[in-house]
């Protein structure tokens, strides 16, 4: 997935406040921010498979260091104890690793039976959304616009920058992903590796919108019936 990863970020901002949007693009992308860059050292290795599926021609069939389940679990433990270290927000904490862990669960729906559960077993799980087009859009775009709305309806511009930065933000998201449908031009693990590494710029591009935009409120429960 592409979209739902970032609807989960988005998503988190209601469950933590105090996280910046720019941090839980970060959690949620994770892994895939690690993936390119063991891709060029050679350590985790992908090849283009036309057919493959309906949605993506990459056959996935070695990247036990950032997506087998154990190391998830690893990673998604690291990122929420460095980041409580660093901000002592215990709820930030929690929904940071949550984010983690959930690229691994919403990629266990996308992908084909090739994701390990421990590093290097021979045992590979996968839903296989993916041999789905209409279904892997329907699912990609609800899950997409409902954590923008979420995101929308928690915090508030400030100014200018806060509002179109945002949507303008929204936009390339949403460009990126009607790109990638369907690609079917042969790609080196390389090419693979050295695109994959501009995704780091959406994160900084994250903490930008989240700093011109103010969190609202959470409603509260006091004074209503039950």
């Amino acid at each position: 997935m592409f979209l739902g990863h970032h609807a989960v970020a988005f998503a988190g901002k209601k469950a933590a406040p105090k996280v910046s949007l720019g941090t839980l693009i970060l959690a949620s992308q994770f892994i895939d921010l690690l993936w390119p860059i063991l891709l060029l050292l050679g350590v985790e290795h992908v090849r283009f498979a036309s057919g493959y599926t309906v949605v993506s021609p990459y056959d996935f069939y070695d990247y036990p260091v950032s997506h087998s389940l154990f190391m998830v679990l690893v990673w998604a433990a690291g990122c929420a104890i460095l980041y409580y270290a660093i901000r002592r927000y215990v709820q930030g904490a929690w929904v940071v690793g949550a984010c983690v862990l959930s690229h691994w669960v919403l990629d266990f729906i996308s992908h084909r039976p090739d994701l390990q559960l421990i590093p290097w077993s021979s045992i590979t799980v996968g839903l296989g959304l993916w041999n789905t087009f209409f279904g892997t859009i329907l699912v990609e775009v609800g899950l997409f616009l409902t954590g923008v709305i979420l995101y929308a309806r928690s915090t508030r511009a400030v100014d200018r920058v806060g509002r179109y930065a945002f949507w303008a933000l929204v936009a390339l998201l949403a460009a990126i992903y009607i790109g990638s449908l369907r690609a079917e031009n042969p790609v080196t693990q390389q090419e693979l590796g050295i695109g994959g590494l501009t995704q780091w710029l959406l994160v900084p591009w994250a903490y930008w919108v989240d700093r011109h935009r103010r969190t609202l409120p959470q409603p509260s429960s006091a004074g209503k019936v039950s």
